[in-house]
């Protein structure tokens, strides 16, 4: 059956798999999709859901390089929530509510309609590796597939074991067996594994919900959209959430079960994610709150079935069913299926260089949970990069990297390689320090122009940000070069408590007052004449306001980035010794030799590594 060599083979079809997949065939590259079950591509395994707080900008980044996850989260999205609106533009972060079946139809519709791009079901047992360099896979059946380069998304199967109580056994997802073999085989060749775990709560049936007792939690009134083409549509209607909360009774029933609890008796060694904490944890560790938030998401927009976001957990069915009745609107609830926990190997990301090709194994590159990461969104984006990154290799191309100022993809990676993780990493906007100038408005500004010449992002994805670009300058040019007297700038400055002006100033100044808003601006005939002749929509609005209103704090970050980048510049010659630069210390010494950084700026980055080793780095290399 595979007796041609493909150029590239994925190993699962997850949120990493998906986007690796098709990424590498639209680049061009002969690419083989294998996965467990081709029912199951691009499950959404947990929450319902894609966004949510600096996940947002990942899927607008995706979107902008020419990925799939930002189109996809429109054509089944229920709901649109913009977060953090109360907060600056740096932290508004774009989420919807996911029609959870249509979601994983899409994908895979998409993927179908990928040229270049064959697939198979089987579980993939072991590599073939020869003189440390990965030539295809063999799979449970014996088979063997040739290939250049080979991608691993192995999620949360290899080796996975599921918790309910005390009970346990193999799986990598409800009703889905674990991957054996691999683990095993990279170990030989050297690699470090480790253990992780993450859970789910339980699915219950929507019929039995009393919604009039909850809190409902509609959508945003005026929705907006992830991907920036004007393929996808934004929301006409959308499904509502709701919000409820636990008690000191549920808590104490909860308590019940911590006897039979995998977390506390043991069972569970392995380390789960802190901000996605069980609710077990949750009353564990904060036993002085009485409350906790339960959200309850509908999984699409006809099915009846409930995830019950905040209730995470592992306890046994019963305890679990107990305690949930006793949660207001939950009292006659039914389950679909009880919460669960899972533990699964991983492999700590220091073993990866920025393409996130592996040291050890040329052509062999990992993303998603293998890395140690946790949420659809950051396995989506390390999957188009590996993706992207082994089609490069395969036809002798310079490989694509991104930078901590250029997107959050950037962050994440370098926050991974270089720093490595021993719990589940998942993105916050505090991790970028460069988070004014990783907004999700100009994702497509930083990023469409590179997807371009990657061959991913279309010319008419292209054009349409050129466009949107060189209106937004010409209006923020406008603001600058326009002037407004007393007599007509007062009225709308008193209406919203500002203080007037004394004499003719610049719109530009006037509109960075903190209180003045588009609205208010429009009120001047040659602004509202400007939007109209020049026929601005609400996007290039927003991105001018933001322009205007953040210039300085915009302008100071490119120039810390810009110094930060001169060190970004200074290269570190491959195989460098650091053991003979006796004046740094030791740790500092270990560190780089394990991790192996490229550049002077991944270097200072490395805990363990102080200014001072640096300094010396700096004075070995003549700088």
């Amino acid at each position: 059956m595979f007796n041609d060599v493909y150029d590239v083979i994925v190993v699962g079809a997850g949120h990493a798999g998906s986007e690796a997949a098709a990424a590498a065939a639209n680049m061009g590259s002969k690419t083989l999709l294998i996965t467990m079950n081709l029912q199951n591509i691009a499950q959404m395994s947990c929450n319902p859901a894609m966004g949510g707080i600096a996940k947002g900008q990942i899927v607008r980044e995706i979107d902008a390089l020419g990925g799939y996850s930002g189109i996809v989260s429109d054509t089944s999205a229920i709901q649109f929530k913009m977060l953090n609106k109360s907060k600056g533009p740096a932290m508004w972060s774009p989420r919807v509510q996911s029609d959870r079946m249509r979601f994983a139809e899409d994908w895979r519709l998409l993927l179908e309609g990928t040229p270049n791009l064959d697939f198979y079901q089987e579980m993939v047992s072991g590599l073939i590796v020869e003189n440390h360099k990965v030539v295809g896979v063999k799979t449970s059946l014996g088979i063997e597939v040739r290939a250049k380069s080979v991608v691993l998304t192995n999620g949360t199967f290899l080796n996975g074991l599921i918790h309910i109580g005390n009970k346990n056994f193999g799986g990598g997802r409800a009703g889905e067996r674990a991957a054996t073999g691999i683990t095993e085989q990279l170990r030989e060749f050297g690699f470090e594994s480790g253990r992780m775990k993450t859970g789910t709560p339980p699915r219950v049936d929507g019929r039995s919900l009393d919604y009039s007792k909850m809190v409902e939690q509609p959508g945003d009134e005026k929705p907006e959209k992830f991907s920036y083409l004007d393929t996808t549509s934004i929301l006409k209607e959308q499904r509502s959430c709701h919000m409820t909360h636990t008690s000191q009774l549920v808590h104490d029933l909860l308590r019940e079960g911590f006897d039979r609890s995998p977390m506390f008796n043991g069972r569970i060694k392995s380390v789960g994610p802190r901000y996605c904490p069980s609710i077990e944890d949750k009353i564990n560790r904060f036993a002085d709150k009485d409350s906790h938030q339960l959200f309850v998401e509908p999984e699409g927009w006809n099915t009846c079935e409930v995830y019950v976001n905040g209730f995470s957990t592992s306890l046994p069915e019963d305890i679990q069913f107990k305690a949930l009745r006793s949660v207001v609107g939950f009292e006659n609830v039914k389950f679909f299926r009880p919460g669960y926990a899972i533990e699964y190997d991983y492999f700590p990301p220091t073993q990866l260089k920025h393409t996130l090709e592996t040291k050890l194994v040329e052509g062999l590159y990992f993303a998603g949970q293998i890395n140690g990461t946790t949420g659809y969104e950051e396995a989506a984006s390390q999957g188009l990069m590996a993706g992207i990154n082994a089609s490069l290799k395969v036809q002798e191309k310079e490989a694509f990297t991104l930078q901590r100022d250029e997107a959050y993809i950037g962050v994440l990676i370098d926050d991974l390689i270089t720093k490595g993780t021993d719990e589940p990493y998942r993105m916050f906007t505090s991790r970028a320090e460069y988070r004014t100038l990783l907004r999700q408005d100009n994702a497509d500004f930083r990023l469409t122009p590179k997807g371009y010449q990657l061959g991913l992002a279309s010319k008419k994805r292209l054009d349409r940000m050129q466009i949107k670009q060189s209106k937004s300058d010409a209006f923020v040019q406008f603001f600058r070069d326009t002037s407004v007297t007393p007599a007509e700038a007062n009225p709308v400055l008193e209406a919203k408590s500002s203080a007037p002006v004394k004499q003719q100033d610049k719109m530009f100044k006037l509109f960075a007052r903190p209180n003045i808003t588009i609205d208010d601006v429009r009120k001047f005939e040659s602004v509202e004449n400007f939007i109209q002749s020049n026929e601005l929509d609400t996007e290039v609005l927003e991105q001018t306001a933001i322009q205007v209103k953040y210039s300085g704090y915009i302008e100071k970050e490119k120039n810390n980035a810009d110094k930060l980048n001169r060190l970004e510049n200074l290269k570190i010659p491959a195989g460098f010794d650091y053991t003979k630069l006796k004046s740094m210390s030791m740790e500092a010494r270990q560190k780089l030799t394990a991790i192996e950084p490229v550049t002077i700026s991944q270097a200072s980055r490395i805990s363990g590594v102080s200014p001072n080793d640096i300094s010396v780095l700096l004075v070995y290399l003549g700088r």
